[in-house]
């Protein structure tokens, strides 16, 4: 597993990657939407403000996944001193924190029409709010202590008690009793949403899984650059 980190392999298998993505990413998309604003049915209950989870529900499962790969990447490069797993992190950081940002604004969007306010302190808002900070905190660490171990040990630190924030996350709407509704979809297959919303909010969670892909290998590729470019200006 350990070669996948290695550099060279990761930044071709990047730039082989981006070229793919890219090329598919459109078509899925325009799929995507066409299923998720015109095939769908309105919700019973919410009418049509509920197609907003196309987007909100997606976004909060990369940012929360994101985090979690961060986390292991932490824990690895903190047992293997694994370079190239910096890089990613770093690359990946940046584009979690936006895909939390517009899970907690399209969330409160859908909360208006929903519970009458945009926001409340309960326990899922507030706990994805407190991973936004965690993804603040941790792009801060690395960004502006400049002596790499205590910046890894940090980022590490952070990395870890988000991921105990994740968790909290997961089972915030099963542990107190809150306005948010408990999950509709569940790997045992005792889903409550119908297959008509199932199937356009998997093929969104496709959509963004691979601009998330494409945003990061795009970063990691700039970042790869950067210091090949910084190292030539040394000599």
């Amino acid at each position: 597993m350990i070669k996948y980190f290695n550099p060279t392999y990761f930044l071709n298998f990047a730039n082989k990657s981006i070229g793919i993505i890219s090329f598919i990413l459109v078509p899925i998309l325009f799929i995507s939407l066409i299923f998720a604003l015109v095939l769908s049915p309105e919700d019973y209950v919410q009418g049509n403000s509920a197609r907003i989870m196309y987007v909100h529900v997606p976004t909060a499962w990369v940012s929360l996944t994101c985090f979690s790969f961060i986390s292991f990447l932490c824990i690895l490069n903190f047992l293997f001193k694994l370079k190239n797993g910096v890089l990613i992190y770093k690359s990946l950081a940046p584009v979690g924190l936006s895909f939390c940002l517009i899970a907690i604004v399209t969330g409160s969007i859908w909360g208006e029409p929903t519970w009458g306010t945009f926001w409340v302190w309960d326990a899922r808002l507030t706990s994805m709010l407190i991973l936004m900070l965690f993804y603040i905190i941790f792009i801060f660490s690395y960004k502006f202590i400049l002596n790499q171990k205590i910046s890894s040990r940090i980022c590490t630190l952070v990395s870890l008690l988000g991921l105990i924030n994740i968790f909290i996350v997961k089972y915030s709407v099963d542990l107190w009793s809150t306005l948010h509704q408990t999950a509709s979809i569940k790997i045992d297959g005792s889903s409550s949403i119908d297959s008509t919303m199932l199937l356009p909010l998997c093929l969104m969670l496709l959509t963004f899984c691979l601009y998330c892909a494409l945003i990061f290998l795009m970063k990691y590729r700039i970042e790869v650059i950067r210091i090949k470019k910084k190292s030539l200006g040394r000599l």
